[in-house]
Parts: C-alpha cells; structure tokens; sequence
C-alpha cells in the first residue's frame, strides 16, 4: 500500500458526497468564510472549488470518476490512479459500486486502518521552520475545538502558504494541489494528520471529528 491510496480513497469519498449534495457551497464539514491557507485564491492554477460541477446526476458519474479527472483532482499520476485502485480493491478498501459501476471507498475499513494504523504506516513528524498551509490542529477544520499553548504551528511547506510554522511532510506528494481544489480533502488530510502526528488529545479530536463525517 502507498501513501496516494489513502488520498485516492479520501477522493472518492468526497465526490460521493458532492453526487447527494449537488451546490457547490455545500461540502461536507462546516467551514469558516475564509478557509483558505494561501495566496492567489483566483489564479486558474489554484481552484478553489471542484473542477467539476454537474448539473445532472449521470453527467456527474460519467466524468467525475475517470481516471483523467481523479488526476486532475488530486494531482496523483493516471497509471498510479489506476494501480492505487486496483491494490484498495484487492485489500477491501475500495469496491465497484453495483448500481453505477464506480469505485467506492470502503469507508469502515478505512476508518480502522486510519486511527489504527496510519500513524505507523505513514508516520510524520515537525520539521524545521519554513512558509506553508496551516495542517493539523492549526487547520481550519479544528479551529475552535483545539487551543494553541503558542507553539509553532504545523503546516505543509508551499511557498504560497500564508502561515509559518514547523514543517509536516504531506502524505502524498500532492496535497497541497488536492486540497486547492476541494475544501473537503483539505479538511480530512488535516483531521488525519492530527492522528499522524500522534499528540492524544488532538488524534482524539480528529478521530471523532472524522468518524461522524464517515458514518
């Protein structure tokens, strides 16, 4: 298993939401005015909503799911989409749906590998001090749930980042394009991140937080 799996499979679940929740200001958790963590919020590089708005339900499945929008997506290579698929579905993590024939994540298995698993699979830790998006407890999922004692803060490097704080090494090569684009991905890597880097009372906020969502 690759660290993109896990991001492939946080994709799938955030565009079967958006095929029950047709607006795009809808997504799944509950986000403040501005959630986001870095410059150029117009820049046609920078998507700040999904690529893809639907106005019919088939339309939806029949692009939304192909392996050149999942690229584009989560910036995630299409033979790696492809292969990332295959090894989930072999494990249990993901299955064909039967109605529609689209990939879908096993939500409850993938739950129990992430707050049992991920932080030893997929370890992270702080690193030196540098410019990025705020992650973790610092993200704007958390904000209001957990206080700061006035450390640094983790964020992902990018250089477009408005925050500074400890460096966290995303995990998977392209989250900080994945999350540009949908709020929602932004939201569960920070929540799994939280649980990655290990402080108690934060994985047990992010555990829960995650676990309501996914149910």
């Amino acid at each position: 298993m690759k660290s993109q799996d896990i991001g492939l499979l946080l994709k799938l679940i955030s565009l079967e939401h958006q095929e029950n929740t047709p607006s795009q200001d809808k997504g799944i958790f509950t986000w403040p005015h501005d959630w986001r963590d870095w410059e150029g919020h117009s820049d046609s590089n920078c998507i700040d909503q999904h690529t893809f708005l639907p106005t019919e339900d088939s339309e939806f499945l029949n692009y939304a799911y192909t392996t050149r929008n999942l690229q584009a997506e989560t910036g995630i290579g299409k033979t790696q989409i492809s292969e990332s698929l295959r090894r989930c579905i072999d494990i249990g993590l993901a299955k064909k749906d039967r109605q529609f024939g689209v990939p879908r994540a096993n939500k409850k298995a993938l739950f129990e590998f992430i707050v049992s698993g991920i932080k030893y699979v997929f370890p992270a830790k702080l690193g030196e001090v540098t410019r990025g998006i705020a992650t973790s407890f610092a993200a704007p999922i958390l904000q209001g749930d957990i206080i700061s004692s006035g450390e640094l803060i983790p964020v992902w490097p990018d250089a477009r980042g408005t925050s500074k704080g400890q460096a966290v090494e995303p995990l998977f090569k392209t989250v900080t394009l994945a999350i540009r684009k949908d709020p929602d991905m932004y939201a569960m890597l920070a929540l799994i991140d939280s649980i990655r880097l290990g402080n108690a009372r934060e994985s047990n906020i992010a555990k829960d937080k995650l676990k309501s969502f996914l149910e």
